[in-house]
């Protein structure tokens, strides 16, 4: 993957989720850092090298930069990602191996653009924070069952 390609993929994790709904990227990117409590935030898994760092320390392939996206894998979907799915799809309504499995049909920078659509403030166009279930613009709290 080239670097414009890298940059223009960023919000899309290796793992399959969207970081333009996380907590630590709305933040830092809202100005929000301080409000939320949050010393850093992040600028999202791939510009800052994370690389999906719930499953980095235990894929090989990430770590390596050997494939972009769990679903190049083998074993796609490993044991280690099923149980981070499970999670999200339970916490924030976030499927991310279907993520991936739609990655893989229509490309990442179909699915962001589908991402962005997907997770609008219904109230004012704004970013919803699917960890915190409010928009990070207007403050409107979302039903956690929120779902387009």
């Amino acid at each position: 993957m080239d670097h414009k390609e890298f940059r223009e993929i960023n919000l899309a994790s290796p793992c399959g989720f969207y970081c333009g709904t996380c907590r630590h990227y709305l933040a830092r990117d809202k100005g929000l850092l301080k409000e939320k409590n949050l010393k850093h935030g992040c600028m999202g898994c791939r510009i800052q090298d994370k690389n999906c760092a719930f499953i980095k320390k235990d894929c090989t392939l990430i770590r390596k930069k050997e494939i972009d996206f769990c679903f190049e894998c083998k074993d796609f979907p490993c044991d280690n990602l099923k149980k981070l799915d499970q999670r999200h799809s339970i916490d924030d309504n976030v499927i991310m191996i279907d993520n991936l499995l739609q990655i893989k049909e229509i490309g990442a920078k179909r699915w962001l653009k589908g991402q962005e659509d997907k997770w609008r403030c219904p109230i004012c166009g704004g970013n919803i924070c699917v960890i915190d279930r409010e928009c990070y613009d207007c403050g409107q709290k979302i039903d956690p069952s929120y779902k387009q």
